[in-house]
């Protein structure tokens, strides 16, 4: 009697996967990961979402979903559990910045930050452990601000260093599983969506320029090999590398002092 053998669809999926890096991310996935089936990409603009579909091809799923409210979230677990698919890779793209002081950014972009930021990732990764076996990848997408506390981006900067400690913990509990989770720490991305957001607030001079920002095609294929070749960090440019080295040096205080020099440049 002959049984069919049922194999796992082989996935990723891509928050925050509409613009930017996310998009990137999508873009270079189906071009060199070619064990997956299919890509599921999440983000809240189905327009967009639609359109990398139509231009991008590995087959893709489009969700529209919102990470911050609780009924996405409900929303993807009851289609991985109708599914059952193997995530072989997970990349929690999605967040935002603010520029500004206290007086600047608001309490419910302060309260949004935190929620997409720490709170969305933590619940993604979460809700995809189950459908990951050994050898599935966790890209959490954090920031250079990870390494230090920034003034006129401290709630920001707060929350990557959130996602980043996590990260590094999460990597030692997943030893046994053979999953390897990567804290991905870039620079300014100057071909993002990120700098026009984050400039949107009443402090207009808080930063004044982005200087040396990378682009998001090298950040995405460096940060992408680092993954596979399973570094607890990925620094995707020579910024990012200096910065996360001479903060391990140089105590806060002054850190935060040259950051006050540097962002009137």
């Amino acid at each position: 009697m002959n049984h069919a053998i049922l194999i796992a669809m082989r996935i990723a999926i891509i928050t925050g996967a509409s613009s930017g890096l996310g998009k990137e991310y999508v873009r270079q996935l189906a071009h060199k990961e070619k064990q997956l089936d299919q890509l599921w990409i999440i983000a809240r603009r189905t327009d967009r979402l639609e359109e990398i579909k139509k231009n991008t091809p590995l087959p893709v799923r489009p969700l529209s979903m919102d990470l911050t409210e609780e009924s996405s979230m409900k929303e993807l677990e009851d289609l991985l559990q109708a599914e059952k698919p193997q995530i072989q890779l997970l990349i929690n793209a999605a967040g935002f910045g603010k520029v500004g002081n206290y007086q600047a950014v608001s309490r419910l972009e302060s309260d949004r930050m935190i929620t997409l930021n720490c709170k969305s990732a933590v619940d993604m990764t979460l809700i995809c452990l189950p459908y990951m076996q050994r050898g599935s990848r966790i890209m959490e997408v954090c920031s250079t601000a990870a390494f230090q506390p920034f003034q006129m981006l401290a709630i920001y900067a707060a929350s990557k260093a959130f996602l980043y400690r996590y990260s590094r913990a999460l990597r030692v509990e997943l030893f046994p599983r053979g999953i390897k989770v990567t804290a991905v720490c870039p620079y300014w991305i100057k071909d993002t969506e990120f700098i026009p957001v984050a400039k949107q607030t009443d402090s207009k001079k808080a930063i004044r320029h982005f200087p040396l920002a990378g682009h998001s095609r090298s950040v995405a294929a460096l940060s992408l090999f680092d993954s596979r070749i399973g570094l607890p960090v990925s620094t995707p440019g020579p910024i990012c590398f200096l910065h996360r080295i001479v903060a391990k040096f140089i105590p806060g205080e002054l850190m935060m002092g040259l950051w006050a020099l540097i962002r009137r440049i």
